[in-house]
């Protein structure tokens, strides 16, 4: 049984499909990567399944549950962890603060964290910061980190509720190409080693063809092609709507 299954998701806003019976799945231990031109119901496909959007019809199945419509928060409990685009970390925090918040969260004692007590949580973090090679940085505010190793200390905080699935939403967005493959070469060894599912929206192709394990894409809120990447790369209904024909794809013409 697959750890994701989307059945049949259906949203519209002011009587346009953003999503029209879109269906996939996405088996344990796999990174799965949804793309699509502009207005092909990329973020609405991913909202809905992070609890954002609660789709018109249809079924977001975690392990057979059917989660759509409940709050973020709820899925976040039963193990969905996901990056945002726009950073999430404080910057005025050191990188073990920020990832210590994140545990505190996940178990309901955020309160605690405000109490002189540094000491909470402080080796289940370091661990996850050892992880994502952020370690040597425990101590250092986020407000002076490099763009790729903040990327990283976000990972380590969608790491602190030991999820199965994480959704990744363009993860390596305004990174250089050196820091692109690098998060998403930690991210496929996370994947594993932690036997993780993850999903993740994503404009750079090359990214998407050198990391993805299957790709699904999607136009005008259909789905119109999935597969592996090779297969993906060779559908000439995905050359055409999403690309152009004759557009440079994933790194080949």
């Amino acid at each position: 049984m697959s750890l994701l299954s989307v059945r049949n998701l259906t949203k519209s806003f002011g009587g346009v499909a953003a999503l029209d019976g879109v269906s996939f799945d996405l088996p344990a231990s796999q990174m799965l990567a949804l793309i699509g031109p502009n207005g092909a119901g990329k973020s609405t496909c991913f909202n809905v399944i992070n609890g954002q959007l609660t789709p018109d019809s249809g079924a977001v199945l975690l392990a057979g549950e059917d989660i759509a419509g409940l709050e973020p928060r709820r899925i976040w409990q039963r193990g969905v962890g996901r990056t945002f685009q726009v950073s999430a970390a404080f910057a005025s925090m050191t990188v073990l603060e920020n990832v210590q918040a994140a545990l505190l969260s996940h178990r309901r004692q955020l309160w605690r964290f405000w109490r002189p007590a540094a000491s909470y949580l402080r080796d289940e973090a370091m661990h996850l910061l050892e992880q994502v090679g952020m370690a040597a940085q425990a101590h250092r505010a986020c407000g002076v980190l490099a763009y790729g190793d903040i990327k990283r200390v976000e990972l380590a905080m969608a790491l602190s509720n030991a999820p199965r699935l994480l959704l990744m939403d363009e993860p390596t967005a305004g990174m250089a190409e050196r820091e692109r493959r690098e998060l998403m070469a930690l991210t496929r060894r996370l994947v594993s080693d932690n036997g993780l599912s993850v999903l993740f929206t994503e404009h750079s192709m090359d990214v998407v063809f050198a990391f993805a394990h299957r790709i699904i894409v999607l136009a005008r809120g259909q789905l119109i092609a999935q597969g592996e990447p090779e297969a993906v790369r060779a559908d000439a209904r995905v050359r055409e709507v999403y690309f152009g024909s004759g557009a440079t794809f994933g790194g080949q013409a």
